[in-house]
């Protein structure tokens, strides 16, 4: 099963998805858990943040999650995700997939911000961050929606609402 958790930038993908693969990993060891920018870091970062530039990773990450499909390895993604083309590529492609919408308000995450990513591409200072100047496509079909507005939920009870809205075939194999 492939688990796609997107959302912006300090929705809080990261957190949610460490905290659901332990849950997944305490109870079988054929899970693999993949974080946006630490996938850009094993492909040498060597692809940049335009919009184009994304279209074509996230491409990338379909056919990861693809080649750990065919194999039914279970891995949850943590990344972007910001076209819609791609969530429907894999709806259509990946025999056991389940997309997770981690949603916040702007606001929110302008607040959560620890890299201030928001307000230097308000500011001009950097350019091509989604939801600023790159429009994030929202989800049309996602599986499941978390709220994770201010003050954020305790990943360990978004987890836990992920997996129980989880088909039980789903993990099984």
């Amino acid at each position: 099963m492939i688990i796609w958790l997107i959302g912006l930038s300090s929705a809080g993908k990261t957190t949610v998805g460490r905290a659901l693969y332990e849950k997944i990993k305490a109870e079988r060891n054929d899970v693999l858990f993949l974080d946006g920018d630490h996938i850009r870091q094993v492909w040498g970062d060597d692809l940049g943040h335009t919009s184009e530039e994304r279209y074509q990773n996230c491409w990338r990450y379909c056919r990861l999650g693809a080649l750990f499909d065919e194999q039914n390895i279970h891995a949850v993604f943590c990344i972007l995700s910001l076209f819609e083309e791609h969530r429907q590529w894999n709806r259509e492609n990946l025999s056991s997939y389940f997309e997770v919408y981690v949603d916040v308000p702007m606001e929110t995450l302008k607040q959560r911000d620890a890299k201030d990513l928001y307000a230097r591409a308000e500011s001009g200072d950097v350019e091509n961050v989604v939801g600023v100047d790159i429009p994030f496509e929202e989800p049309q079909d996602p599986d499941l929606i978390l709220k994770n507005d201010d003050p954020p939920t305790d990943p360990d009870v978004l987890a836990e609402q992920i997996l129980n809205e989880l088909p039980d075939e789903k993990l099984s194999n």
